[in-house]
C-alpha cells in the first residue's frame, strides 16, 4: 500500500470513530431531544442534566487523557471507548427511566473522549512520524457528517418510529461503524523518532500562555455547548418554527463537514490564534442571532455559523496542542479538553435552569454568547502575549522552540 493510501485509510478511521463516538454516541441525543420530551416525558430540567452528565463522562476521559503518556494505553483505552459507544447507545433505548439514561449519557461521554482525544492523538501522532501536514482538518470532518447523519436520521424515522426504536437502529449503525474504527487504525509506535529518523521533540508553551488558552478555550466551550445540545429544541420552541429544529441540525452538520479543512487553509495565511479569533466573532453572531430574529432564515443563518466555526476552533486547538508534544500529543489535549470539558458541564445545567425560571432558551443564548465574548478577549490578549515573546526572542537573539502560533 503506497503511503497517500496508507495516509487515507488512517484519516479515515478516524472519520468512522467519530461518527461513531461524537455523531451517534454523542450527538443523536440533540435531535432525539425534542422527540424524547413529547414521547418520553423527559423534561427541560432533565434534558439539561442529561447533558450535563454526558460532558462529565466526556471531563473524565479528558482528564485520563491528560494523565497518560503510553501511546500503548492510549491505543487500548481508544478502542474500548468505541466499544462503549456502541453500549451506551444501546442503553437509551432499553428503559424509559432517568436513572439509566444518567448511566447511558455518562459512558457516552468517555467514549466520546476517546474518539476526540485518544483518537486524534493516535493519528496526530502517525501523521507526524510518516512525514505528512500535521493537520486535522480532514479527521474532524467526521464530527459535521456526524451530527448531518443523526439528523437526517432522525428526520426521516421520526413519524413511523418511536424514540426507543430510534434508538436501536443507531444502535445498529454503530455497530457498522465501529469495523472501520478499529480495523483501521495501525498500533502506534512509541519510537522518538520519525520514519526519516528525525528526533521528535516537545516544546510546550509558556506557562502563561497555557493559562490564557485554556481560559479562552473554557469561554469557548460554553459557547459551544449550548448551541449544541439545545439548537433543536430552542428553535422547535420559536414562534411558528416548531419540527424545524432538525433542519437546522442537519444545517450545522452540513456546515462543520468541511469546516475544518476550510479553516486550517486559513490559519495557515493568518496564524492559528488569529483564525481562532476570526471564528470566535463569527459564532458570537451566530448564537445570538435567534434572540433578535425569530425567523426561519434567522435560525437557519445561525445553524451554518455555528456549524462552521465551532468544530474549527476544536480543530485548530487540539492540532497545537499536539505539536506542542508530538511524543505525548494527548498531553495537551488533555489539559485543553479539561477546560472545554469543565464548560461542557455547566453550560447545559446553566442554561436548562434558566429555561426552568423563565420558560425559555433566550437566557441560555444571551449567557453563551457573553461568555465567547470574553473568551474572544482572551484571545486577543494571547495574540499580544505571543507577538511579545516573539520580539524578546528576535532582541536577545535566541531560539524561539515554541511552536508559531
Amino acid at each position: 500500500m503506497t503511503s497517500a493510501m496508507q495516509r487515507y485509510k488512517v484519516l479515515a478511521a478516524g472519520i468512522f470513530s467519530l461518527l461513531l463516538g461524537m455523531g451517534v454516541a454523542r450527538f443523536a441525543y440533540t435531535p432525539m431531544l425534542p422527540l424524547m420530551q413529547e414521547q418520553a416525558g423527559l423534561g427541560m430540567g432533565t434534558g439539561g442534566l442529561l447533558a450535563a452528565v454526558n460532558y462529565f463522562g466526556y471531563l473524565g476521559g479528558a482528564l485520563l487523557a491528560s494523565q497518560i503518556g503510553s501511546l500503548k494505553l492510549k491505543d487500548r483505552l481508544y478502542r474500548i471507548g468505541m466499544v462503549v459507544a456502541v453500549l451506551s447507545t444501546w442503553l437509551m433505548g432499553v428503559s424509559d427511566s432517568p436513572a439509566i439514561w444518567l448511566i447511558s449519557r455518562f459512558f457516552a461521554g468517555f467514549s466520546s473522549a476517546a474518539a476526540m482525544l485518544f483518537g486524534s492523538a493516535l493519528i496526530l501522532n502517525w501523521l507526524i512520524r510518516h512525514g505528512h501536514r500535521s493537520e486535522l482538518g480532514i479527521h474532524f470532518t467526521g464530527i459535521g457528517l456526524g451530527i448531518a447523519g443523526c439528523s437526517a436520521l432522525v428526520m426521516l424515522t421520526a413519524g413511523t418510529l418511536s424514540w426507543q426504536v430510534q434508538w436501536f437502529v443507531f444502535t445498529a449503525v454503530a455497530c457498522v461503524l465501529i469495523i472501520p474504527a478499529l480495523a483501521w487504525l495501525p498500533s502506534p509506535e512509541e519510537t522518538p523518532y520519525t520514519r526519516s529518523g528525525s528526533a521528535l521533540v516537545d516544546a510546550p508553551p509558556s506557562p502563561l500562555f497555557l493559562k490564557l488558552f485554556m481560559a479562552a478555550y473554557f469561554c469557548a466551550g460554553i459557547g459551544y455547548v449550548v448551541s449544541a445540545t439545545f439548537t433543536v429544541a430552542i428553535i422547535d420552541h420559536l414562534p411558528g418554527l416548531a419540527g424545524k429544529g432538525n433542519w437546522a441540525f442537519l444545517a450545522i452538520g452540513l456546515a462543520a463537514a468541511p469546516a475544518c479543512i476550510n479553516w486550517d487553509l486559513i490559519a495557515r495565511r493568518t496564524g492559528e490564534v488569529n483564525a481562532l479569533i476570526m471564528a470566535a466573532v463569527l459564532q458570537i453572531v451566530g448564537i445570538i442571532l435567534p434572540v433578535f430574529y425569530q425567523t426561519l432564515w434567522a435560525a437557519m443563518l445561525s445553524a451554518l455559523l455555528f456549524g462552521g466555526t465551532f468544530i474549527g476552533m476544536v480543530s485548530l486547538v487540539l492540532t497545537m496542542a499536539g505539536r506542542y508534544y508530538p511524543t505525548r500529543p494527548a498531553k495537551m489535549m488533555g489539559k485543553m479538553t479539561l477546560a472545554y470539558g469543565l464548560a461542557q458541564i455547566i453550560g447545559p445545567a446553566v442554561t436548562g435552569w434558566l429555561g426552568k425560571i423563565t420558560g425559555s432558551y433566550t437566557s441560555g443564548l444571551l449567557f453563551a454568547a457573553g461568555a465567547m465574548v470574553i473568551g474572544s478577549g482572551l484571545l486577543i490578549l494571547l495574540r499580544f502575549t505571543e507577538q511579545r515573546r516573539r520580539r524578546s526572542c528576535q532582541d536577545s537573539l535566541t531560539v524561539c522552540t515554541q511552536q508559531s502560533s
